[in-house]
């Protein structure tokens, strides 16, 4: 295998991630908070913007590690959970600009550690039950079948969280 497909498929694995048992998802997504902390510390419009490249690079990467490792959606490639996961906080962070939320910063702990708790918990609910439209977007091809289901699980808990903290606010 050459150095290049090494190198994706180790970014595809989430850094190795991947291939932690029981539940490779699970260490991915906690991969994803770890990484989602700079990126919460961003302005709002760059930290949407990091996110949105980081997800339209990630179809070609899990595509090209699908092709290597010879499976559909193959249960070692995390990176689809990485890249979804900031999508749980961003509502978050925009209901933070809004006032929704009293704090200006997702990252403080543990006075935010309910929400991440609770945005992690349910994207990995909703990734792995992968109900309604979430389920129907794994059977893109290749690697946008991989990624935009795990977007729309983020996205769906991002807004689910922010109309939380707009009912308890």
């Amino acid at each position: 295998m050459r150095l290049f497909d090494r190198g994706i498929l180790w970014l595809a694995e989430g850094f190795g991630s991947g291939r932690l048992r029981p539940g490779p998802g699970t260490w991915g997504s906690l991969v994803g908070c770890i990484l989602t902390v700079p990126v919460l510390t961003l302005p709002l419009w760059m930290a949407v913007t990091v996110t949105l490249a980081a997800i339209f690079l990630a179809v070609p990467v899990c595509s090209r590690a699908e092709a290597l490792l010879g499976k559909t959606d193959p249960g070692s490639v995390v990176l689809d959970e990485i890249v979804a996961i900031p999508l749980t906080l961003l509502p978050l962070k925009a209901g933070c600009l809004l006032g929704v939320i009293s704090s200006k910063d997702l990252t403080v702990l543990p006075a935010h550690a309910l929400w991440w708790a609770a945005a992690f918990a349910l994207f990995r609910v909703l990734d792995i039950g992968k109900p309604g439209p979430i389920g129907a977007l794994q059977h893109l091809p290749r690697g946008w079948g991989i990624v935009m289901d795990d977007v729309a699980a983020g996205l769906i808990t991002g807004l689910l969280l922010l109309a939380a903290a707009a009912l308890m606010h």
